[in-house]
């Protein structure tokens, strides 16, 4: 769930109590260069408003051309295709001969999006369903691991709370990387028991946490929307976030610190901590892509530049852009 998803929920709230008809519009795949992966979001309202994006731009006028005209209109979910030959894809303006698959639902229930939106708010993650044929659409326990599926009749997306960040320290680094972080949709949450950096703590959005990093992290119950960055670089604290991170189910475990001080800091985590090898591989340190960054926002940029990498399952060396033809995702490396 991102931002963009947050305010299509606020927008079809509003539309739906002034008694508005809208569809929801939804990336079921796509080939070629695209602005927005699978999954992505968009609202329609019957007038032409639009909250969202399905393709950056690309298709938007068409689809709001359709809305107007009627053409979205209906009970059942239905697919909507872009770009299927070279001529349609240069009309629309779709990149590199680009393809997007779209199930547009003319008449969603609110009040299924209402509840969508409530657990969501509650901290689960959620599993949404979207059946063309029969036109149910029905909500169900998500899953972290499983990615959005689609085969042409059945779209099921998993929608969650926040991607989440916790950063050990609240230093200079760390008050560019909150804020960087929130703009890409992380929450937030910084923990430094020294008092000298947690009683200056102020930026907004990124609460301080009261504790010891080990307790934080413990109490804080990784998953695989969580990333965890310690950025002290004093090993009392950073080995104590380590001990307990590496071990949780947290997508991305980092650590600042040169190539030398991370090398002796694998050796104390396997001397010291009931820590597997395998564990330990986890980490990743010196934390961020190597860019060259050498001022704390450059740090910021190259820490946020590692983490987008890592949860778009990309290695960061040798990625393209090109999409796949079989799993509707995108390797979503490029930017990386």
């Amino acid at each position: 769930m991102d931002g963009q998803d947050q305010q299509v929920f606020a927008a079809v709230q509003r539309w739906a109590l002034a008694g508005h008809r809208f569809a929801l519009v939804t990336v079921a795949r796509t080939w070629g260069s695209a602005p927005r992966l699978p999954g992505a979001w968009m609202a329609l309202r019957e007038d032409g408003l639009v909250q969202g994006s399905v393709s950056g731009g690309c298709v938007e006028d068409d689809l709001i051309r359709r809305m107007k005209a009627g053409e979205l209109a209906g009970e059942r979910p239905f697919r909507l295709d872009y770009g299927v030959t070279r001529e349609e894809a240069q009309r629309y303006g779709l990149p590199c001969g680009g393809r997007l698959e779209l199930v547009v639902e003319p008449a969603p229930e609110s009040e299924l999006l209402a509840e969508l939106q409530h657990r969501i708010a509650s901290g689960q993650l959620v599993q949404r369903t979207v059946d063309l044929f029969s036109g149910e659409v029905r909500l169900s326990a998500g899953s972290a691991s499983a990615a959005l599926q689609w085969n042409g009749r059945i779209l099921i997306s998993q929608h969650g709370p926040q991607w989440r960040l916790l950063i050990i320290g609240a230093g200079q680094i760390s008050r560019y990387l909150a804020a960087m972080a929130q703009m890409l949709d992380y929450a937030v949450t910084v923990c430094d028991p020294r008092k000298q950096y947690s009683s200056e703590w102020d930026v907004a959005g990124a609460p301080w946490v009261a504790g010891f990093p080990d307790d934080v992290v413990l109490a804080m119950a990784p998953d695989p929307r969580t990333a965890i960055v310690a950025l002290t670089h004093d090993p009392k604290l950073d080995d104590m976030a380590l001990l307990e991170a590496l071990k949780s189910h947290a997508f991305y475990v980092g650590a600042l610190g040169s190539r030398a001080s991370n090398a002796k800091r694998r050796e104390r985590l396997l001397q010291y901590f009931d820590l597997t090898a395998e564990q330990v591989e986890r980490l990743h340190g010196p934390v961020g892509l190597a860019i060259g960054s050498r001022t704390p926002p450059e740090i910021a940029v190259s820490i946020l530049a590692e983490l987008t990498a890592v949860k778009r399952g990309c290695s960061g060396v040798g990625c393209d852009d090109r999409l796949s033809e079989t799993d509707g995702g995108v390797s979503a490396c490029a930017a990386a």
